[in-house]
């Protein structure tokens, strides 16, 4: 019996770091899909049905407080765990991560090992 692959949305304004997560994701053998900005990434998550999505906080044309809350407010994709990932990591804006219904909220900059243990902690829950 085959186990289905796991799709992961990587989403990041910055091509460098967009890059360099799906290498990682990608080595840990997650299925990668990725965005540039905000509308990409609502429509990649409503085509792809991501199990997990990495999305950068501060984007173009939606950030990623808003596309959050888009994803948790629909009742198809409100399944889909979200770690929102941002320069800042002040306490407001882990407030307002948790308001839009993100999973989880890490501060740049990580370690590509960080970011493969989140994804299997919060994809084992």
């Amino acid at each position: 019996m085959t186990t289905r692959q796991e799709t992961v949305l990587v989403v990041d304004d910055e091509p460098f770091i967009c890059r360099s997560l799906s290498f990682v994701l990608r080595k840990g053998n997650y299925n990668v899909v990725e965005a540039r900005n905000g509308e990409e990434a609502l429509a990649a998550v409503r085509q792809h049905k991501p199990d997990l999505v990495f999305m950068d906080v501060m984007m173009p044309k939606l950030n990623g407080f808003d596309v959050c809350a888009a994803i948790k407010q629909d009742p198809e994709l409100k399944n889909t765990r979200v770690i929102l990932l941002t320069a800042k990591g002040q306490d407001s804006d882990r407030e307002f991560g948790a308001k839009a219904g993100a999973d989880d909220y890490m501060t740049k900059p990580f370690s590509p090992t960080k970011i493969l243990e989140r994804a299997r902690e919060i994809l084992a829950r």
